[in-house]
């Protein structure tokens, strides 16, 4: 497995994770004290895709969704993630959607 391939499925991971830990301990995000942790983790995560995935404009609004209360509790790290690495640099396949024809005509000196 090449290394963009690692820095995806790395990326997709943190995201799930972050997401289920958010909605997971939803009770402890309320308010009060334990509201600082989820800031805590939501900027460890946007700093961890930016590192392993490099700048995209998806990140932008999933954390500030993240921000907002009852917002936070939809998964928006892994829909910004699974959308900024959908058909990219980073695509699983790197073989042609289509395959070359084969030639029509034998080459010369053939046939």
């Amino acid at each position: 497995m090449d290394n963009s391939k690692r820095r995806v499925r790395a990326a997709r991971v943190i995201a799930i994770v972050a997401d289920a830990v958010q909605i997971g301990l939803m009770p402890l995000f309320v308010g009060g004290a334990p509201a600082g942790f989820d800031a805590v983790l939501d900027v460890a995560v946007g700093a961890a895709m930016v590192a392993l995935l490099g700048w995209h404009w998806a990140f932008l609004p999933a954390f500030a969704a993240e921000l907002l209360p009852a917002v936070d509790l939809a998964p928006t790290w892994t829909i910004a993630v699974f959308f900024a690495t959908r058909q990219s640099r980073y695509s699983v396949s790197q073989e042609p959607a289509v395959p070359p024809r084969p030639p029509l005509l034998p080459p010369a000196g053939q046939g």
